[in-house]
Formats: structure tokens, sequence, C-alpha cells
């Protein structure tokens, strides 16, 4: 038994340094394994289950648990794969890519004993992660106040209207995804009880991607309110990126990796969604921060064997942290700089950033409401990018700038001849600034695919900044999303390296 539950812990990645103090933990783990020895029957992961949404297009795991050296026949979508247990009793077999399908199938795994998977969809899988914004659960939106900006909607009874039983939800719960699973019925379809306490950005996302796609969606939740982003990437992972090699790294690495992302790894996906930040920006970073995210989606696209797998992460809403105390000082740059860090993502390929400088009501709210819309603006990303549709997806992001004549000149991606600016006449959030570096208000026009910045008081330029407030209020739009905040004498544009 002894063995079997250490070859448990370096199937699923749980090192011994991770275990002191988990006795809890432990426990539990041992008490299950204990019981599927007793019963030396096959057993599947909590991923494998009635009603779950198969990955289209890929090849597809199937595995789980059995005594030693027994036969284990799959049989799915007209496929027939078998596998022997190892000296462990681990097995694996590998379904050849399977075609999208909205039609209900079956899925046998024979041995020992029989289980029959009921329900199954194939279609497209996407992970999202992150702390309490991206596992803000949908009931809520019930008691919200009603949002200011009505154009954006207010799908208060979204619960209720939910009938869509081509989208599928799994919601992970961390002390039992790393545990054998008898049941199966871990996921669910996307409504009633099971969607109520579902992630909101993730249902959002799904639904936009089923009614525009027409297939089978299925998304998975594994978030931790107050979650800083270490406990999310591992500890090699730590250890293979350079910047982090002279420096210890605290906030527990590995803690949610371990039992929350690692058991999924063999389970194939289409890509990730990501909305964290608040906990570091509480810890005034930057330039850190980006390297940590460097690491989560370098190691999370190892761990899945796909160096390609689209990342698309959420900016962290405007909050008022200069007006915080804490062990750090804020200050009203603590924020546009933490932002900085989150666009260096930006750099990486196959990557997008939702921006949400207008999407809160309430500054003193870590937590705005609009997450309908942020799930949105996250399945442009994955349209686009992902599925390549020919659609609108981003607002204005800063790519470079010229100084001449009293005046800067910025070159900026998705402009698309389509401004908008909120009903008003000029553009504002612009502020620019000579080599004194005292920022003054600006007028800012486009001028064919460039934007001309300037100011009477500066007469010879020599930086802008755009929305460079934690309370934005720039009205600088494209394709109907706001622009990207930048400055133009960007620290990272230097000091952050992709490889």
């Amino acid at each position: 038994m002894v063995k079997q539950f250490g070859t448990w812990s370096l199937e699923f990645g749980v090192f011994p340094s991770l275990w002191i103090g988990r006795q809890a933990f432990l426990l539990g783990l041992v008490l299950s394994l204990f019981s599927f020895s007793a019963n030396a029957k096959i057993l599947l992961p909590q991923i494998l289950g009635n009603d779950m949404v198969l990955q289209r297009d890929k090849s597809v795991n199937i595995w789980g648990f059995g005594a030693v050296g027994e036969k284990v026949t799959v049989n799915f979508a007209g496929q027939t794969k078998t596998a022997i247990t190892d000296d462990k009793g681990n097995w694996i077999v590998v379904l050849s890519p399977l075609k999208t399908s909205a039609v209900s199938q079956k899925m046998t795994i024979s041995g020992s004993n029989k289980i029959v998977l009921d329900n199954i969809l194939v279609g497209e899988v996407w992970l999202c992660s992150g702390q309490s914004n991206m596992e803000y659960a949908m009931r809520k939106l019930a008691k919200i106040p009603k949002p200011k900006n009505e154009k954006l909607g207010v799908p208060s009874d979204a619960v209720v209207k939910a009938k869509n039983t081509k989208i599928r939800i799994f919601l992970v719960n961390r002390k039992a995804l790393i545990k054998p699973d008898s049941v199966h019925k871990s996921w669910a379809l996307a409504q009633d009880s099971a969607l109520r306490n579902f992630s909101a950005v993730g249902y959002f996302f799904a639904k936009v991607l089923q009614e525009k796609l027409g297939i089978p969606i299925g998304v998975i939740s594994s978030a931790v309110p107050g979650s800083a982003i270490e406990p999310w990437i591992s500890d090699e992972a730590f250890a293979n990126e350079p910047f982090f090699k002279s420096q210890k790294v605290g906030n527990d690495p590995s803690k949610f990796y371990t039992p929350m992302v690692e058991p999924l790894t063999k389970f194939a996906l289409r890509g990730f969604l990501w909305y964290q930040g608040e906990t570091n920006c509480f810890l005034g970073e930057n330039i850190s921060y980006a390297y940590k995210m460097k690491a989560l989606i370098t190691s999370w696209r190892k761990a899945w064997k796909d160096e390609s797998m689209p990342f698309y992460e959420v900016q962290i809403a405007p909050y008022n942290y200069a007006k915080t105390t804490g062990k750090v000082p804020m200050t009203s740059d603590t924020e546009p700089e933490f932002w900085e860090a989150q666009a260096q993502v930006l750099r990486l390929p196959n990557t997008g950033i939702v921006v949400t400088t207008d999407l809160n009501d309430n500054q003193e709210d870590l937590h705005p409401t609009y997450k309908w819309e942020v799930g949105r603006r996250l399945s442009l990303w994955a349209l686009a990018k992902t599925y390549h549709q020919k659609i609108n997806y981003s607002g204005p992001i800063y790519k470079s700038s010229q100084f001449k004549n009293g005046k800067a000149i910025l070159e900026l991606a998705y402009l698309n001849n389509a401004v908008i600016t909120n009903d008003s006449k000029s553009l504002s959030g612009f502020t620019i600034a000579g080599k004194d570096g005292k920022f003054v208000n600006a007028t800012a026009k486009l001028v064919g695919k460039t934007l001309e910045v300037s100011s009477s008081e500066i007469k010879q330029p020599t930086e802008v900044r755009y929305n460079w407030s934690e309370n934005p209020s720039g009205n600088f739009y494209s394709n109907g999303l706001p622009a990207l905040p930048f400055r133009t004498n960007n620290p990272l544009t230097n000091q952050f390296k992709t490889n």
C-alpha cells in the first residue's frame, strides 16, 4: 500500500516537500487508496464522467486505475482501444482525434468491472482559472445593482434562461479532483444549481462560443478566491525560468497547481482563460508578475504537450489601490504599472488580453459585476484568433511613437478606422510631458492611421500616456472596445525577455 501511495503521488506530481502540514489531505487520499485496493476494480479520475465534452480534432486520453496486469478496453465513437495496467495499477488509452458531435454518445470501459459513461458530446473544451473574479459565481448576478452601462445588458436572469444542453461545465473541487471517482457525476449541463455555482466569466464565454460556432462547448473552472499567481505554477516551472534562479519565490508555489491543475493535464483542451492579479497587485509587482505569467503559460502548455495552446487573460479592473493600507504602500501608479506587466503577455505567441477599464461602476469594488461582458470579450479573442472568424476583437493597442514638430505621432494596432468616443466630440484620457517629466492633459486626434497627441503647454514632448490612472476616464475605443492603457516610455519593453 505504501508503494501504491508513493506511486500515486508521483503520478500527480505531489512531492514529499509539499506534504508537510497537510495531514488532512493525506488522510483522505490514503483512505481512498485503501478503498481502491480493497475493491480491486477499475476506477476513473474525476474529470472523466457522464455529460462531459471531449475535445475534437486532438488525440484524447482516457485513463484510470485498476489491478496490476489487468486488461482494460475502451469503446467510444466506433473506436476500440485496449491497455494493460502497469505495475502501479495505472492504465491509459489514446483515442484517435474525434469529430465534432452534438449527438449524445456512450463510452464503455471494461475490465474486471464495466463502467458506462452517458451523454458525452465532442466539441471544444477550455480551462478557466485564477482568483475570485474568475470564481465569481452565476448566482450572484441575480442580486447585483443595476449597472450604469445599460448598453451592455443586465443578464440577472441568465441562470433561469439557461436551457442550452450543448454547454457542459466542470467545477474543480480542490480536495476531490486528485482522488479516483466512482460516481462519474462531476460534469453537468450548464443549468440549474450546477450553473448557479459556476464561473460567470467561464459560462458567458462558453455561451457566445456555442452560439457562434454551433458546436458543443465544455468549460472547466479551477479558481480560488484571493489566490496569488504563484500557487498556480509548479516549482519546476519557476526553476526553469532564469529570472527566478537567484531569488526565492513566495506565496506557496504549486499549492493549487498540484491538486487543481496537474490532475487535468491528461485531459485534452483547446486553451486557457486566466483572470487573476489583484493579490499580486497589492504586493506592488510589475516585471516579476510578467515573468510569473510567462512561467505559468510556458509550463501549462508544456504540461498539455502543446506549445501553441491559446492563452487569453483578463486585465484586473480599476480599483482604488492608492487608498488602501497594507504591508506594501500603494500609489496612483501601482495599478497602471501592473496593467503594463499584464500586457507583456501579448509578446508571447497565441495570447490575448481583455481590457476592463470601462467595466467597474464602483472604484471601491474589487469584484465588478460586468462578468458577462468579460466573458464576451474573451470569446471575441477566441473566435478571431483560435477559430479564425473575421471579426473585430480588440480595442487600440499601442505599438510605437515618434516625437517631432511639437507632437507625438503614435502607431496603434486594431484601429480599423472605426474609433468610437462615447458620444464625445474629442478624445480624452491622454497626457503628455517634456523632458521635465511633468504631465499635462493633451489633445489627441486621428490622422490617417496614426494618432497625433499634443499640448500647447509642451513645446518638445518626450512622453505620452493614456488612461494612466487607477481611475481611468479615457474614451478611446475602436471596434466598440476600449484601448489598452499605455505609456510610451514603458521600461518593460527592454527589461522583459520572452525567451
